[in-house]
């Protein structure tokens, strides 16, 4: 089982669209293991995009993502990475097939609607900066009477 964080931009809140995408997650067979409404400052949006900071995209990146609410998410499952960025499609929406996340309903690449990890040492590294150990559920598939086994 692997975990990976995935957020739920400003834009995503503010259209409404959280209960969308966390349905689409959950419909694949992805566990909800932690969820927050937060708000990310300044410190924190250098700390998560920390790769960008240089470029001259980072400035807009930072206001935008520091502009509203957002929701994380620690999701998990086999492969949970990998499923999670097929879901979301490419990070251009003019790009990303119909039936992904971004393709469905991202207007720009700036407006994109979500984020998620894209390694396991990036999904480790930024549940950390969302999540405190303890607010993160183990989910045992053992106990899941839910969980169909094909």
């Amino acid at each position: 089982m692997q975990k990976t964080l995935v957020l739920l931009k400003p834009d995503a809140v503010q259209r409404g669209l959280v209960g969308e995408l966390v349905s689409r997650l959950e419909r694949k067979g992805l566990k909800l293991v932690g969820m927050k409404l937060v708000r990310m400052d300044d410190a924190l949006a250098r700390q998560h995009y920390a790769e960008h900071v240089d470029k001259p995209f980072f400035k807009g990146l930072a206001e935008f993502i520091t502009s509203g609410p957002l929701v994380a998410m620690a999701i998990e499952g086999e492969d949970a990475i990998c499923m999670v960025r097929t879901l979301m499609g490419e990070t251009n929406p003019a790009n990303a097939a119909p039936g992904t996340v971004r393709g469905d309903y991202a207007v720009s690449i700036g407006l994109n609607l979500v984020h998620g990890s894209d390694s396991p040492e990036s999904a480790q590294r930024e549940l950390a900066l969302f999540f405190k150990e303890d607010e993160i559920l183990e989910y045992d598939r053992a106990t899941d009477p839910w969980i169909i086994e094909s």
